[in-house]
């Protein structure tokens, strides 16, 4: 059998034009989700730098693709890279120092800090799955379950609406353990990863109360997602684009007065988010912005127009 083969396409533009092609991604129905995107800024100078991850030696094709994110005329050159084999797991691990947000300090098993008073401690590894605590968006939806609690919110039945390594939803049942929780994710790589971690942090998989109920289902579309509802805490830190088109969805799943916590969403997207969630009766409790992200906590109408 032939070893597989990282390879990696690199271009440089500016800011603007990256970030458009970020979201630009997010619409192509077809993509192939080989080619894995990264945007980054440069710490000297305006520019950014797009990065796209492949398993395979990039095709004319693979560039085309990517190229047709940019607007016609301002595609960038990519350069192409062939990566050593890596174990990136182990080698992404060592960076990751623990972070603290909220009441919860997220480390990986290599990187285990001292008891905090009052700071619930959660083990994540580093995975394929999305969710370590060290994106603005986990960081600031873990900071808006922590404010959600500490004003005298009750939760007895919530969604983790892709729930990748599962973190939302443990932190979430740490601040209300006798509540029911669903999580779910489209990819059904991250089953393997959410029994490991909610095993590593003392969280059973089950339907009762205090358990983690899991789910692969691309978004709400499932019947156990549709049994279990209506939810008084629905969580989706995912993509604008998924965000906008859920709306309607959520609302439906949600009881009168219950709240949605949405992340995943640039700045620049939250109008277009927000507009969509007003129009199905969700109104904005709190916001938070975290570098170019927005972190959005709404309420369910209790009565109707």
């Amino acid at each position: 059998m032939t070893a597989p083969q990282n390879w990696k396409l690199t271009a440089r533009a500016p800011r603007a034009a990256i970030e458009a092609a970020l979201i630009a991604h997010e619409d192509v129905e077809d993509w192939d989700y080989d080619i894995i995107l990264a945007g980054s800024e440069i710490a000297a100078g305006p520019d950014w730098l797009l990065e796209a991850y492949l398993p395979r030696k990039p095709s004319r094709a693979d560039r085309v693709a990517i190229a047709a994110l940019f607007a016609p005329g301002i595609a960038p050159t990519f350069t192409a890279e062939h990566l050593p084999e890596t174990d990136w797991v182990t080698a992404s691990q060592a960076g990751l120092a623990p972070i603290t947000a909220g009441a919860f300090c997220v480390h990986t098993p290599d990187h285990a800090p001292a008891a905090a008073p009052g700071i619930r401690r959660l083990c994540i590894p580093a995975s394929r799955a999305f969710g370590t605590g060290h994106h603005e968006t986990t960081a600031g939806c873990l900071a808006m379950l922590t404010l959600m609690r500490r004003e005298g919110m009750v939760v007895r039945n919530l969604a983790d609406i892709g729930t990748g390594t599962g973190l939302l939803a443990l932190a979430a049942l740490h601040l209300w353990p006798r509540a029911l929780a669903t999580a779910t994710d489209i990819d059904d790589a991250c089953l393997g990863v959410l029994a490991e971690n909610t095993a590593t942090n003392g969280v059973a998989f089950g339907a009762r109360p205090g358990e983690i109920t899991p789910i692969i289902a691309d978004g709400m579309a499932h019947p156990l997602i549709a049994a279990r509802a209506p939810y008084d805490l629905i969580i989706a830190n995912i993509l604008a684009g998924p965000l906008v088109a859920l709306a309607p969805d959520f609302a439906a799943a949600m009881v009168p007065g219950a709240s949605l916590l949405l992340a995943g969403l640039l700045a620049t997207q939250e109008a277009e988010v927000r507009s969509a969630c007003y129009r199905v009766g969700l109104r904005l409790a709190r916001r938070e912005q975290r570098g170019d992200w927005s972190i959005l906590w709404l309420r369910k109408r209790v009565r109707p127009r």
